[in-house]
């Protein structure tokens, strides 16, 4: 295959891959569909079509053939009819495994179409001599840049996912603390009652027919609601500590809000602290039994009551803590590699710094953005 063929591969294959999330994610199946309509049970296409385990076919047997497209330029042209192209399983599944491994069989015969077409793109420009030229030479310099980029992230990434055992040990003794869970019920008390400014609004105009009812009696009436609550979480509180049910002090919390709507469940479950707000966090130095105190934040009040609490299991943190660990290592590797040269740009040509407004591009196997045609090649 010619370079660039690859580079329309890859452009071929990107944008595959953007159709088909753009599309929900799930592609639909012809043959499952044909099956349904003829009341065929479909459930064994479709489990294949979303797995990657290929069907039982020869590596030598031939899974593409281009009729048309000649093996290479020198024995004839694009078109020839006596030409064919033919590509194994083995073929095949060599390209798939240097572009993107374990590739669901749904988007296989998706890729393996555009793939086709590639080809034939490929042989047809450089029949035309599109490549050649310093524009082609410096675009599949760039691409071999960002491959190599791309490579390399690919390879860090393989060694900071080599975390054993021990490692995963030393860091769960060492962070029993992040561990720790509880499990809690919870009491959620509304900041504000409903249709209550509404109501305050009403009693000032009564009272006052010369005063003009606006921003301050808004205010008002918005002051008593958040009082009123703010008074109710306590003496739901107060009768929590006493023993009171939490399920029928949350659904009086709602009534006193005036809410219709069903009030939430109050068991929670087990909860770790990453899982609360930073503002609820010392719930997690409660002991069971204990109640906290009324916590407020911007959308109510609320009150924890601690059931047991416990660590998790290592067996149980294992696949998080590798996650942390490949997740360091990454950061590390990556800082090094940024620390290792410095980059200086004339604000004479590029201008000053500007603040970023999204993601910064950067690190290793960032697109450089190059290679793309300007419509994405074979049919839609």
């Amino acid at each position: 295959m010619s370079r660039y063929g690859f580079v329309c591969l890859l452009a071929a294959l990107a944008w595959g891959q953007a159709a088909s999330s753009q599309s929900g994610g799930t592609a639909s199946n012809p043959v499952a569909q044909t099956g349904a309509a003829q009341g065929a049970p479909t459930s064994q296409d479709e489990t294949q079509a979303a797995s990657t385990k290929a069907p039982q076919v020869s590596p030598d047997a031939a899974v593409i053939t281009i009729k048309g497209l000649c093996p290479s330029s020198a024995e004839g042209p694009t078109g020839a009819p006596n030409c064919k192209t033919v590509i194994t399983r083995s073929q095949f599944e060599t390209i798939l495994d240097a572009l993107q491994p374990n590739m669901p069989m749904r988007v296989r015969r998706q890729f393996a179409a555009r793939y086709a077409n590639a080809l034939v793109m490929s042989r047809k420009a450089e029949e035309m001599g599109l490549d050649k030229g310093p524009e082609f030479e410096e675009r599949m310099r760039l691409q071999r840049i960002q491959v190599l980029s791309q490579e390399l992230n690919k390879e860090m990434q393989d060694k900071a996912s080599q975390v054993s055992d021990q490692e995963i040990q030393d860091y769960y003794r060492a962070n029993l603390d992040k561990f720790a869970e509880v499990d809690v019920d919870r009491i959620y008390v509304p900041k504000m009652q409903q249709r209550a400014t509404t109501a305050a609004a009403s009693r000032d105009k009564d009272d006052d027919e010369d005063k003009k009812p606006g921003a301050a009696v808004g205010q008002k009436g918005a002051e008593d609601s958040g009082q009123a609550m703010r008074n109710e979480a306590d003496k739901l509180r107060a009768r929590a500590a006493g023993g009171a049910d939490f399920a029928t002090l949350q659904v009086e919390a709602f009534q006193a809000a005036g809410l219709k709507t069903n009030s939430p469940n109050v068991s929670l479950g087990k909860m770790r602290q990453n899982a609360l707000p930073p503002d609820q966090a010392s719930v997690m130095d409660l002991k069971p039994g204990q109640i906290s105190p009324v916590i407020a934040d911007q959308s109510g009040y609320f009150i924890y009551k601690v059931k047991s609490a416990d660590t998790m299991p290592l067996d149980q943190a294992k696949e998080e803590i590798k996650g942390i660990l490949r997740s360091q290592r990454m950061q590390e590797e990556t800082k090094k590699l940024q620390d290792s040269a410095t980059t200086s740009l004339d604000e004479a040509y590029f201008g000053p710094e500007q603040p970023p407004r999204g993601p910064m591009p950067g690190g290793p196997g960032a697109s450089l953005g190059v290679g793309k045609p300007s419509t994405p090649p074979g049919p839609k």
